[in-house]
Formats: structure tokens, C-alpha cells, sequence
């Protein structure tokens, strides 16, 4: 029910600040106001985008700002997401309306920002020599017209200060003014012309018009644009139908189509014993939360089993989301389910336009969707009926926001299913040490499917030492002997062969041949990578780039030695090998154009492609029959990072790999290249033996306690200034250190770790530190936080040293 005149609600802000605020339905505002709904509200002196959240009881205050107007005409989430986002923004520790602001579509978000334009003063400005250079660099950049502080940041780079944008706007050479910004997913409509009852005598119309009247007599009604195309200047004539009340105009909403080509039914196959256990063990729980981890084998049918029960909820009339780790995969999924339910599926990642996200989400809503199938953010999916969840391939690190809210979209959906009573599915061939972790310890239920479908058997997998090929000159140095024989072998079957090097580019470590000086990145510190088909050395985390001619800034010699190996050389490699083969490479830079990615997988899976050469995107998930060789080109990339969940990633992503092979009618074979071929973690990828791992794995957890023992907490440190951002680090570190020494329970409950500088130490101009926080319970290290940021706020606040709390951090590089 919307609220009264003059109630008081509870209104969540899409501001960085903690808490709720309280304000007035007033009067004369026109339209209602609702559980679900944005309103835009005063805020100090701005106007922003809130969340109503619910009523609030009276109270005496005399100074309860009004709403000032409603953004919508309908509530955009359900009251029964409310706890979910509570729950993430107190866990997660960030504000409650950035968690539902993040929740949301983007684009739909409405706020009053600063711009800014240059002044008379300022033009006489950039002609003085008097002026520093940065601040005639960034004025100008105002020469063309306002903008805000982010676009001059994003020309500028790190050239931008904003102590000089201050100051520039302090002595009146820049103004500043406020606008209000945002609101880019726009409902979209069709418009439309039907007939309008009534005798017509044909005889008084022209050929057009009279034509035009029988077509909408035998359709009923039509789309303004499919006339014009059926009938010339068809506008004019319905001009005037229109006056002489013969037709009627209206605007029709349509949803925009993300969906690529229509998928035929497909039948239901019958189930192994293994997946009519699980359908059923899943099925006994329908009303009741509870987390079941569904252990299978690649290639064991897991799909088939979120789908069987995915049916029994639709038809007990609750709703179901299926969770995806990346993009790459939702294309997959998507096809299987909609070819089993139709229509009533509906699709949600960044890969959507605005306006396409916005109109899925509306139609889960409506009701006309039931199954909401896509990446992270789908946990968010607006359904107040909720009777499944799947997460499907539980253990990919993609499910980890590291933007924003840090949150995880595997752990977010058992909270999720909890609140709304209903079982979800982690499934996994490599589950995650967290979840097997909570298997043994009773928290989580085993479900397992250790055969492939068909009796298919798993692939074979050999290990080829790279030691043996370190002498080798051109592309036998990564192609071995035996990878090559068995590439021929499998091209003379008429079979497909999956490459897999998990670094994109040609060269991934440039050197000059001068110096010995690599090229580095201006921002960041790490050496940037060939990009050939670009002809650009590229920095593959702030994105900057130079010339593929470029020379080196140290001596200045142009003779650059492009060492390293990436997925553009391993192509070129193959193609010069296998001259006749049809080859494709699937990483991020070919996958970046929309519908590049369905195309690929689309000629995959049609036999157009002989040789597919691919990133991690190639490993998770994807079900090509005909693939029957896969080749780990370097199985030891993710082995050398400074990371505790090292040899955990690699297991997974080369058990994964693997699994791609042998899943049609043929056997499969993995030719696993490496240069550490004793290491545990390739041994037991071989054997494909997920206990020996995981009995191996936990044993080091337990000894040095990382998690999943023990939960963490990461605060990122990060500032322009590097001996600034290294002072606040180890002020900050010791800030922590007296706030435990204070409470004796946290010296024994609590563990500080650094700070210490990152891994990667500068990224996009930023230098970068952390402190480590490790504890056996979540909830003590919460308290902590809470007590930090209380007892040093000016901390969380500095202009120039900016803090990131991360929970449960995967990205600690």
C-alpha cells in the first residue's frame, strides 16, 4: 500500500554514507510513494537518488526534509530483497544504498553532480606564463565545453590534481556548477495504430489510405514502423486517418530482445542414477533452506540436474536463479534452458545494454519471467518468490566483485536462500576448498556425480616435462613434439583440439635489446604486452598503451626483444603449423565486440573451426562434443603468483581444462605441458583426484591459517604520492596494532599482518598497501573494523589516501 500524506520512511541513499535517513511524504508531491520505489531527496546541499525501504514511526523532529519527487511508477525491487541488501551492506561493511544501487540495472541511478566550465578569467589565464603547466593543462581541457571532476580525471590521467582544480576554482578561473545527472535505462515504446470501430465508405479514401484501413481491419493493429516499410509514405496518410477518426495511435511497451537466434525445444534425456538421487534429494528440501554442493565430474551432467529441478520449482509456482561465473558462459546456459522453458527466461549481465538489462529486470518482475540466468549480479534478480538457486561453477574467483561493493555472488546466494527458505545448488567439478570445507564440517550437503554421462570416460592425460625443450629454437619451445603428433592425429580424424594459455596477447615481457631495460607500463608497475593484431604494447590493468614501433625509454634503442609467450603468438605458431586447419582464438580481445562471442562459439560448435586457441574463458563449462584433444600449452602461469590460493587455482582451472575433452562419442586426451611436473597440484590434476588435493591442500591452510580456517579481512591502502601513501600505511598498521593492544580478547583472537607493500605495487598511477586481517570468526573481525573506523575516521575520509575494506578477499596481489 503506498504511503499516506505526511508518513515518515526509512530512505536509503546512493551515497557513500552508513545508515538510513528518515523523510516526509508531503502533500503536494503528486504520485505515490511505495515499498521499492526511488525518490529523489535533499541531501546536504544536492538533490539525490534514494531507496524506500519501509515506514518509520513518528517522531517528534520538526525538521524532516520532504521528498522532493518519485522516479518511478512502480517498485523496482521486491520488500523481500530489503533483508538480503541489509545483510550485504552490514557484512560486506558499505553503505546500504551503494549495495541497492548495485543491485540494480545500471543507468537508473539519478544525482546531483558538480561540472565544470572555464571562466572569462580562465581564458586570460591559459596565456599566462605565470600559470603552472598542470593548470593549463587542465584548463584546457575546459576550452570545448563543461565537464565533470571524472572526465577531467580520465583525459588527464595522472596528470589530474584536484588540490588544482580547487584552487583554479577558488580564484574564479573555473566555475562550478550542479546538474542533475544519471537515469540513462529509459523505458521503450513502440508506437502503434489500430482501427477504430465504425462503418467507413472506401469510396471517399484514396488507394493508400483505403489499403491501409483493410490491413489494419485483418491485423487489428500494427507497428507504425512495419507500415511505413509495407506502404509509401505511409506517415502522411495516417495523418490523416487519424483526423478523421478513423485510426487511433498508441504507444505499446516493448522489450528490448537480448537473445540471439531462436532455440528449438529439446527433450528431457534420462537421467543416471546418481542425477535422479540428487533431483530428488534437492526436491525433498523444496520449502526448507538448505546448501547442497553437487560434486560431478565434467561432463557428468550437472546442467541437467539444475534443470530437472529448476522444473519442479516453476511448477510448485516459485521462481529460480541460475548463477554463472562469467559472460562466456551465460550464452551456453541460456540456449539449454531456454530450449526446455521457452520464454519464461530472462537474462542479466554487463554485457546488455542499459536499456536491454532494465527491460529483463522489468520483466521478472511483471511475472513473465521465472528464470533469471546470468553472471554475479543475477543473485540480485527481483523475485519475491524465490524457490531456487544455482550457482554454477562454484569455485571460479569470478564470482567476487572487486570493484564497489567487494561482494561474493556464491556466498550472497546461500544468505539469499536462506531468507527465502529454498534450497541452492554450488555445483562444481573442483568445488572450492570454502565449500568442501563446509561439507566436512556439516554445514553443507554432498551431492556427488562421479561418472560422465553415457558411461563416457574421462580423458587421458599426459605430462609433458618443458625442461626437455628449453634449447629448442622458435615454436617447439611450447609446442612439444608430442603436442604436435597429436594435433596431426587428431586433425587427420576429423576432430576438434582446444589450445589453452591462460595470458592473452603475442609477447607478454618486451625487453630492449640495448639495455636490458623492459617496457613498463607509465602507470602501473608491470611490463606491458605485445598486442600484434593491434600493433600496441598494452598494460592489461589500467589499459595504457604505446606504439608497437615504440622505443625504449630508457636508452632510446628501437630494438626490442619480445620475449614471454601469449594466445596471439600461439595462434601464429599453429597456423604456420597446420596451414590447412581452420583456426580461432578465444580471449578477450577478440570477444570484446558485441555478439563476437556467440559467433565464436556459434562456429565451434557448427564445425567451422578445426583448432580453437583460448584463455580461462575456454575452460569453464562449455559442452563441444567434437572437441576430443585439448593442449595445456603452460599448465605453470598461476603457480608463480604470490597468492596462498596458488595451488588451489591451478588445480581447478587445469581439472577444468581437461574436462572439455572426451565429451562426444570419441575419448578424449590432454597433452598437460609444464616445466614443474612433481608439483602436487599438476600431479594430482593428472589423476584428476580432487580428495588427494584437497587432503594436501588443507593441511597448509591449517598450518599457516589462511582460509577457508580461518576468515580474513583485507584493507587496501592507495594514493598518488608513494612516500604519502607508505607513511599513512604504517601509521594506519599501527593505528591497528594499539586498537587490539587496548582489548586483550582481540590479541588472542585477532591476527594483524603488514602492512606491507602489494604485490603489484603501483596500478593506474596508484601506490598500493595492505594490512591483512585474520581471525577463526567473521564476527570479531567485523567488530574490529566497526571500532577502526569508528576510533579513526579521518582515515576512511583522506582526500589523498584513499582505504578499501575487503571481506573475504580473492584478489590479494
Amino acid at each position: 500500500m503506498p504511503f499516506a500524506c505526511d508518513a515518515m520512511i526509512e530512505v536509503a541513499v546512493a551515497m557513500p554514507v552508513n545508515g538510513t535517513f528518515t523523510y516526509r511524504v508531503p502533500e503536494d508531491l503528486g504520485a505515490p510513494v511505495d515499498i521499492g520505489m526511488r525518490v529523489l531527496v535533499p541531501f546536504g546541499r544536492r538533490r539525490a537518488t534514494g531507496y524506500v525501504l519501509g515506514p518509520v514511526s513518528a517522531t517528534e523532529r520538526q525538521d524532516i526534509k520532504p521528498v522532493l519527487g518519485v522516479l518511478d511508477n512502480r517498485p523496482i525491487f521486491p520488500s523481500q530483497s530489503i533483508p538480503l541488501f541489509r545483510w550485504a551492506a552490514d557484512y560486506y561493511l558499505h553503505p546500504l544504498g551503494e549495495v541497492i544501487q548495485t543491485a540494480l540495472p545500471g543507468g537508473l541511478t539519478v544525482s546531483e553532480s558538480p561540472v565544470f566550465t572555464l571562466s572569462d578569467e580562465g581564458r586570460r589565464c591559459l596565456q599566462d606564463t605565470s600559470s603552472t603547466s598542470a593548470e593549463r593543462a587542465l584548463l584546457r581541457e575546459l576550452v570545448g565545453g563543461r565537464l565533470s571532476a571524472e572526465s577531467l580525471r580520465t583525459r588527464l590521467g595522472s596528470d589530474f590534481r584536484v588540490e588544482t582544480l580547487d584552487s583554479l576554482t577558488a580564484h574564479g578561473r573555473v566555475l562550478r556548477e550542479t546538474r542533475l545527472a544519471g537515469g540513462r535505462a529509459k523505458t521503450l515504446y513502440e508506437p502503434r495504430v489500430r482501427h477504430l470501430p465504425g462503418d467507413v465508405d472506401p469510396a471517399g479514401l484514396s488507394g493508400k489510405k483505403a489499403l491501409i484501413l483493410r490491413m489494419l481491419e485483418d491485423s487489428g493493429d500494427m507497428g507504425v514502423r512495419e507500415l511505413a516499410g509495407r506502404v509509401p509514405r505511409a506517415a502522411a496518410h495516417l495523418r490523416g486517418l487519424v483526423q478523421a477518426g478513423l485510426v487511433e495511435r498508441y504507444a505499446r511497451r516493448v522489450f528490448r530482445d537480448p537473445f540471439g537466434d531462436p532455440i528449438a525445444p529439446d527433450e528431457a534425456p534420462a537421467l543416471t542414477v546418481e542425477q535422479q538421487a540428487a533431483v530428488a534429494a534437492v526436491g525433498a528440501a523444496r520449502d526448507e533452506f538448505r546448501c547442497f554442493l553437487l560434486n560431478g565430474v565434467t561432463g557428468s551432467g550437472k546442467t541437467e540436474v539444475y534443470m530437472r529441478v529448476a522444473a519442479e520449482s516453476l511448477c510448485a509456482g516459485r521462481s529460480v536463479i541460475v548463477l554463472v561465473p562469467e559472460i562466456a558462459l551465460i550464452t551456453q546456459t541460456e540456449r539449454r534452458f531456454r530450449a526446455r522453458f521457452g520464454d519464461r527466461v530472462a537474462v542479466l549481465h554487463s554485457g546488455l545494454s542499459a536499456g536491454e538489462r532494465y527491460d529483463q529486470w522489468c520483466r521478472i518482475l511483471q511475472g513473465d519471467a521465472r528464470i533469471a540466468i546470468g553472471a554475479r549480479s543475477a543473485v540480485f534478480a527481483p523475485f519475491s518468490d524465490l524457490g531456487l538457486i544455482v550457482v554454477d561453477e562454484e569455485h571460479d574467483s569470478s564470482y567476487k566483485q572487486e570493484g564497489g561493493l567487494h561482494y561474493s555472488a556464491r556466498d550472497l546466494a546461500v544468505v539469499r536462500a536462506r531468507y527465502c527458505s529454498c534450497p541452492v545448488i554450488l555445483g562444481s567439478a573442483t568445488p572450492s576448498l570454502q565449500s568442501y570445507y563446509n561439507v566436512r564440517g556439516g554445514k553443507y550437503a554432498e551431492l556427488r556425480l562421479p561418472r560422465r554421462v553415457r558411461q563416457r570416460p574421462l580423458p587421458v592425460i599426459r605430462v609433458v616435462d618443458l625442461r626437455t625443450c628449453r634449447d629448442l629454437r622458435g615454436p617447439g619451445r611450447f609446442i612439444s613434439a608430442e603436442l604436435k603428433t597429436t594435433l596431426d592425429e587428431t586433425l587427420a580424424q576429423g576432430d576438434q583440439a582446444l589450445l589453452f594459455l591462460n595470458r592473452r596477447g603475442f609477447a607478454s615481457f618486451p625487453v630492449c635489446a640495448a639495455c636490458g631495460s623492459p617496457l613498463r607500463c607509465r602507470h602501473c608497475d608491470i611490463s606491458l604486452t605485445l598486442h600484434q593484431s593491434a600493433q600496441v604494447y598494452r598494460c592489461h590493468y589500467c589499459g595504457f598503451s604505446r606504439p608497437a614501433g615504440a622505443h625504449c625509454e630508457s636508452c632510446g634503442s628501437g630494438k626490442i626483444k619480445r620475449l614471454g609467450l601469449g594466445t596471439e603468438k600461439v595462434e601464429e605458431a599453429v597456423r604456420a603449423l597446420f596451414p590447412q586447419a581452420r583456426i580461432a582464438r578465444m580471449d578477450r580481445d577478440t570477444t570484446e565486440r558485441k555478439g563476437a562471442l556467440v559467433s565464436l562459439l556459434k562456429g565451434l560448435r557448427e564445425r567451422a573451426i578445426d583448432i580453437l586457441v583460448g584463455t580461462q574463458m575456454v575452460a569453464k563449462g562449455h559442452d563441444f562434443p567434437d572437441i576430443t584433444l585439448v593442449g595445456i600449452v603452460c599448465a605453470d602461469l598461476s603457480l608463480s603468483f604470490p597468492d596462498f590460493r596458488a595451488a588451489e587455482q591451478t588445480f581447478q582451472l587445469l581439472a577444468q581444462v581437461a574436462g572439455r575433452a572426451g565429451r562426444g562419442d570419441h575419448p578424449g586426451r590432454v597433452i598437460l605441458q609444464t616445466y614443474t611436473p612433481d608439483h602436487f597440484s599438476i600431479q594430482t590434476a593428472r589423476a584428476q583426484d580432487y580428495e588427494q588435493f584437497y587432503r594436501h591442500e588443507i593441511e597448509f591452510r591449517q598450518a599457516l591459517g589462511y582460509p577457508p580456517v580461518t576468515r580474513m579481512v583485507q584493507l587496501r591502502v592507495a594514493g598518488r604520492d608513494p612516500q604519502r601513501t607508505r607513511t599513512f600505511a604504517e601509521e594506519f598498521g599501527a593505528e591497528c596494532r594499539a586498537l587490539q593492544a587496548a582489548d586483550p580478547g582481540l590479541a588472542e583472537s585477532i591476527r594483524i599482518m603488514g602492512p606491507a607493500e602489494a604485490a603489484l605495487s603501483r596500478i593506474a598511477g596508484y601506490y598500493r598497501w595492505q594490512i591483512l586481517l585474520k581471525s577463526p570468526r567473521s564476527g570479531t573481525l567485523r567488530r574490529f573494523v566497526l571500532r577502526l573506523r569508528a576510533d579513526c575516521p579521518r582515515r576512511f575520509a583522506s582526500r589523498h589516501v584513499r582505504v578499501v575494506i575487503d571481506v573475504d578477499p580473492q584478489f590479494l596481489m
